[in-house]
């Protein structure tokens, strides 16, 4: 997942792109960029579970999703609200 996540910091721009391209959908451009990389994060999760371990993923396996997520929330934020 770490790997996820820098590949998600490192295509910011295709992530601005989409803001900036829905701007009726972006009223609030920076919670609406933040759920974008929480979704690509999010289904690159649910996914991998499912490719590799051909399982949906457990509760624990969740948390620890969410716990990596919010051990790099400070990255994330740096990206949206620069």
């Amino acid at each position: 997942m770490n790997e996820k996540i820098n590949e998600v910091f490192l295509n910011s721009s295709e992530i601005s792109s989409i803001v900036n391209l829905l701007d009726k959908l972006s009223s609030n451009r920076d919670s609406f960029a933040y759920g974008i990389f929480i979704g690509r994060l999010y289904n690159s999760f649910y996914y991998q579970c499912r490719r590799i371990l051909k399982r949906n993923p457990t509760e624990e396996e969740f948390s620890e999703f969410v716990e990596m997520l919010k051990s790099r929330e400070k990255e994330f934020l740096k990206l949206v609200f620069p």
